[in-house]
């Protein structure tokens, strides 16, 4: 293997943490802001990329790659420094599943959601994948530009809500929500969709595409996706007293003394 084997154990249920045990000399990457704690003797490194270019102009270009994710310049690796078994634990930063990927038993990779990276075994690649079909790049949205993990090792990515997880045979489709989509294996293959039909597109309230996965291959699904949830926290912030889920509108307000 090119990439360090790493131990591993999810804590918890709906607010999960993923603690990594390492051997002497074993590392561990991570996005920078999901640390949550480790034991002595390991030391902790701030470096551009994943720490996989090489000279800089490498790292340079790694950085700028992240940038077009929308993901922070650097990565923080942890590595044991010590002469036994040390544990560097790393937690979800909102409510939902982390989900173990062994990239060995995946072909070597798989497409996730630009913000989904948790942390990963020293040696695997963390880069950009774009979708080059005409469709998905005008009308994909965030699902144009998407993280590629690469290599041999553990990944672990996060979640919003409940994952489910669905093996798709040669040839069938499976119908999404962009923003529901966690990952899927390189061999899925990846479209945008018109929605399509008048009363669909005024009224529908479900956006005018959606993702067609087609198998073979495995998918991982999210049932809240974390931008669904800010939207709804915003309206729910901006929605007046004497409004919220209530025909009585002004007079809701009269009765709570604010008036008309």
């Amino acid at each position: 293997m090119n990439n360090h084997e790493i131990d591993y154990r999810i804590h918890g249920e709906e607010m999960q943490c993923v603690e990594i045990e390492l051997d002497p000399n074993e590392s561990v990457i991570s996005e920078p802001g999901s640390f949550m704690m480790m034991t002595d003797g390991i030391q902790m490194q701030t470096m551009f990329g994943d720490g996989n270019e090489k000279g800089i102009m490498g790292k340079l270009f790694s950085a700028g790659k992240r940038m077009l994710t929308g993901e922070n310049l650097f990565m923080t690796a942890f590595t044991n420094t010590a002469s036994g078994k040390r544990q560097v634990t790393f937690a979800a930063p909102y409510s939902g599943k982390i989900i173990a990927l062994d990239l060995s038993e995946l072909g070597g990779k798989v497409i996730c959601q630009k913000d989904s990276f948790l942390c990963a075994a020293k040696g695997v690649a963390v880069g950009i994948e774009f979708q080059r079909k005409l469709g998905t790049g005008l009308f994909g949205g965030e699902g144009f530009i998407m993280q590629k993990l690469e290599g041999d090792g553990m990944t672990f990515v996060h979640s919003g809500g409940h994952v489910i997880e669905k093996q798709l045979q040669p040839g069938e489709v499976l119908k999404i929500d962009t923003g529901c989509i966690v990952a899927f294996t390189k061999d899925v293959d990846y479209d945008i969709q018109f929605v399509g039909g008048i009363k669909n597109t005024i009224f529908g309230g479900e956006g005018l595409f959606f993702a067609q996965l087609r198998g073979p291959g495995k998918v991982w699904i999210q049932t809240l996706p974390i931008a669904r949830l800010a939207n709804r926290i915003l309206q729910f912030g901006t929605t007046k007293k004497g409004e919220e889920g209530s025909l009585l509108g002004g007079l809701g307000r009269m009765l709570d003394g604010d008036g008309i």
